[in-house]
């Protein structure tokens, strides 16, 4: 079950749109300004059993510090994208929910995301990387001289 809680104009809002008919789950519209709501998308998630939802990562930092999110078992995965997923935030999802949690990347002039990385429960990384191309995408990471890098 998926949460679409962005308003269409957003990219995101395209996952949250197409994820559930590709996948044959069922879709949960949050009210509109729901997404900027932590207190209302965790009685949501209870509420409606939510397993998926997609958030930027400065929103997850808030949603995270939400009183009762442990309460919210029926998550099974989060989608991170949008902003640069800081290696003490995954930390900090890791020690409050027991769920999923896949970091994507997207350029601004690329469709939405292309890369997608599966976060790792004490990762000793420390940081946490973009991932490895979607299915039918290539990319090319080029340094500041525009030469490619490993």
């Amino acid at each position: 079950m998926e949460c679409c809680k962005n308003t269409l104009s957003f990219d995101v809002s395209i996952w949250e749109f197409f994820w559930p008919l590709l996948t044959g789950a069922r879709l949960v519209i949050a009210r509109p300004g729901g997404h900027q709501d932590s207190a209302y998308l965790v009685k949501l998630i209870q509420k409606e059993q939510i397993t998926t939802v997609h958030f930027v990562p400065s929103m997850l930092q808030v949603f995270l510090e939400e009183p009762g999110l442990e309460t919210c078992h029926c998550l099974r995965q989060v989608m991170c994208s949008g902003e640069a997923l800081p290696f003490k935030l995954q930390e900090r999802f890791f020690a409050r929910l027991d769920a999923d949690l896949y970091n994507l990347y997207g350029p601004t002039e690329a469709a939405v995301d292309v890369t997608f990385w599966a976060c790792e429960r004490q990762s000793r990384k420390h940081i946490v990387p973009i991932g490895r191309p979607i299915a039918n995408t290539q990319i090319y990471l080029l340094d500041s001289y525009l030469q490619p890098v490993p």
